[in-house]
C-alpha cells in the first residue's frame, strides 16, 4: 500500500496523481506517516481490541538506528537544497562529521560547478569526491553499517576512531596520489579517443 501511494502521488507531468488534491504539498513523508498511523488504528484480528501496532511494540523498535539514519537523510536534503556558497563553506566541517550519503550530496554540486570555470575534466573532481566521501569511517553516523554496529553496544567510538583514522589517512593518500597522475592520464586519453 505504501509503495502504491508513493508511486501514484504524481504519475507524470500530464497525469496528476492523488497529490494534486493537496496542491502538490503531499510528499513521501506524508505517505509514510499516514501508513504508520494506520498501524495504530487497524485491528490485528488476533485479540479483541488489539491493533497491529501499540506503544509497547513501538518501544522495541531500534530507535537509535532510525533517528541516526533519519538525521542523515535530513542533512543530505538540507545540503542539496542549499546554495553553492553554503555548500563550500560547510564542506570541510561536514565531511568529517556527517555520513557518506550526506557528504556525497554535499560535495557533488560543488564538483559539478567547478569544471565549468576551470580547464579540469569533471571526472577528476567527481570521482575523488565520491570516493573520498566514503572515508567517513571515524564516527557512528559515517555509514549505516557503522550505525548498526555501534547500536549493539559492543563497539565504542574510540574503537571506531582507532580503526577508521589509519584507513581514512591511507585512502586519502592513495586517492591524492592516483587521481592527478593516473586519473589525469586516463581521462584525457579517453577525451582524445572520444573526440576523434
Amino acid at each position: 500500500m505504501l509503495k502504491v501511494l508513493s508511486m501514484t502521488r504524481s504519475i507524470t507531468d500530464d497525469i496528476s496523481g492523488w497529490g494534486a488534491l493537496f496542491n502538490g504539498r503531499a510528499g513521501d513523508g506524508n505517505v509514510s506517516v499516514m501508513m504508520a498511523t494506520l498501524l495504530f488504528i487497524i485491528p490485528n484480528k488476533k485479540q479483541e481490541g488489539e491493533k497491529l501496532m501499540d506503544w509497547n511494540k513501538c518501544m522495541k523498535l531500534p530507535w537509535k538506528i532510525i533517528l541516526l539514519l533519519g538525521s542523515d537523510f535530513a542533512i543530505a536534503d538540507g545540503d542539496q537544497t542549499s546554495a553553492l556558497a553554503d555548500i563550500l563553506s560547510k564542506a570541510l566541517y561536514f565531511l568529517k562529521f556527517t555520513s557518506n550519503n550526506a557528504a556525497t550530496t554535499l560535495v557533488a554540486p560543488l564538483f559539478i560547478q567547478i569544471p565549468k570555470s576551470m580547464p579540469v575534466h569533471p571526472l577528476l573532481l567527481m570521482i575523488p569526491g565520491a570516493i573520498g566521501a566514503q572515508f567517513v569511517l571515524l564516527f557512528p553516523i559515517g555509514t549505516p553499517s557503522n550505525i548498526v554496529r555501534f547500536t549493539t553496544g559492543h563497539i565504542e567510538i574510540q574503537d571506531m576512531i582507532k580503526t577508521g583514522l589509519p584507513l581514512k589517512t591511507a585512502g586519502t593518500g592513495v586517492l591524492s596520489l592516483l587521481m592527478p597522475t593516473l586519473g589525469n592520464f586516463i581521462f584525457y586519453q579517453f577525451a582524445k579517443f572520444t573526440s576523434t
